[in-house]
């Protein structure tokens, strides 16, 4: 038998093993593959990146008890009972400068100076605003409001305690966290490796952007769209660029690209279709598995997913452009998230409830992801669905969001509360 029609052979084999799985199912294969290994970066280059460690405080945050107000610290019993028509008189006894430890004490019916994040001298347990008192001379203040014990002030180890877990491993860096890790001397911090996604297109029928198509080609869109979603997952996209419908030749580029990267996304040739290699292609990778070749979900059903030998996933979407983003969103992206080292506590996306502006139907056995724009009427959102074929750009481009209608549902009624993932 000749090589070409062994792969057709191949090709046919596989088309008896579409039997689709439920979005769900295929979620769950997240946890077969390998998460990215970790490296050491400074602080400075943290924001972002994924942490790969948990982060135990050494010390008490704050070390000392300190004020979040300007004004005067006393002992809260000194207040007692003071209001605008009968003001509570207290003597001064120093100044406290910031940064600096008081080496006095307030006792009853004393007062010191101090200005936000100052530490607290012995013996005062609270702070007077500014705005609640009023200097008689250098010696003297009246005030106009009684104040509580612990009023304006932040006790030691209020914010963290010492031998506390303050940042989880998997926890994604944001500026808050750089915040913390700062306060506790951390100028450098081990993250998770970035991921390296491999992108290839392929199709006889793609061009590079640069060339004018004739009747019947497209420009390469997918290595963009996808390469976008990449870098916005926090990913370092790797292109491939484009393969013909060559079997030996999307072979190669499958072995280098699943060599050179931690996930490989294959887009075209995921349908059924006598040029369709690319189930063949993955078949025939050294020790590869199939875990999926098909999802319920519109759109994006002829989705493939398949695991190397080195626990790296393999997938061949959809062609469409749109198909391929909406696959990409609700799907890969997770698995993505997943070899990042994010937690699933950290993998939070963005869900706004709105109420739908018209009756949708649906397929039963299917998710359905409709596009949809978010406008404000009355007060209130709506959820507009975006209407047109599966395949067309403009509905992403008008789009703000995805709205799930889900397997066992006919469909959503007009006026229905919904959630749109942004």
């Amino acid at each position: 038998m000749c090589p070409h029609s062994k792969q057709v052979e191949e090709i046919q084999l596989m088309k008896d093993f579409f039997n689709v799985k439920d979005i769900r199912e295929v979620l769950e294969y997240r946890s077969d593959f390998s998460r990215t290994d970790s490296e050491e970066i400074p602080l400075e280059a943290a924001f972002g990146r994924v942490l790969a460690e948990d982060i135990i405080s050494e010390s008490d945050l704050p070390q000392f008890r300190r004020t979040t107000m300007d004004g005067y610290a006393i002992r809260a019993s000194s207040s007692f009972g003071a209001s605008e028509s009968s003001p509570a008189f207290l003597r001064l006894v120093g100044s406290i400068p910031m940064g600096e430890h008081p080496d006095f004490s307030v006792g009853p019916g004393e007062a010191a100076r101090i200005s936000t994040g100052g530490m607290l001298p012995e013996g005062a347990d609270s702070v007077i605003m500014l705005e609640h008192s009023e200097m008689l001379d250098e010696k003297a203040i009246e005030i106009y409001k009684s104040v509580a014990p612990g009023r304006h002030v932040i006790e030691v180890g209020e914010d963290f305690a010492k031998n506390e877990t303050v940042l989880s491993c998997g926890r994604k860096i944001r500026a808050q966290e750089s915040g913390v890790l700062a306060a506790f001397g951390r100028d450098r911090v081990r993250v998770y490796r970035k991921p390296r996604i491999a992108v290839i297109s392929s199709g006889d029928e793609v061009l590079p952007v640069r060339e004018r198509p004739r009747k019947g080609q497209i420009r390469d869109i997918n290595s963009y769209t996808l390469s976008a979603l990449v870098r916005e997952c926090g990913a370092v996209p790797l292109s491939f660029g484009i393969v013909k419908d060559d079997y030996q030749m999307l072979l190669e580029t499958c072995r280098k690209a699943a060599a050179r990267s931690d996930m490989v996304l294959i887009s075209g040739g995921s349908s059924v279709g006598s040029r369709d290699y690319t189930i063949a292609v993955l078949s025939a990778l050294a020790d590869t598995e199939i875990l999926v070749h098909g999802i319920s979900v519109s759109p994006g059903k002829p989705t493939i997913l398949a695991k190397t030998g080195s626990r790296r996933a393999v997938w061949g979407l959809p062609g469409h452009a749109v198909s391929a983003m909406v696959v990409f969103i609700t799907i890969v992206r997770p698995f993505i998230e997943y070899i990042s080292g994010l937690s699933a506590q950290s993998a939070h996306h963005i869900k706004i409830p709105a109420r739908l502006s018209r009756s949708l139907a649906s397929a039963q056995g299917r998710s359905d992801f409709v596009r949809v724009r978010l406008l404000e009427k009355n007060g209130e959102t709506l959820a507009e669905p975006v209407l047109g074929k599966s395949g067309l750009l403009s509905s992403m481009v008008r789009a703000d969001g995805l709205l799930e209608i889900e397997r066992d549902t006919e469909g959503l009624e007009k006026g229905e509360h919904v959630w749109v993932m942004i």
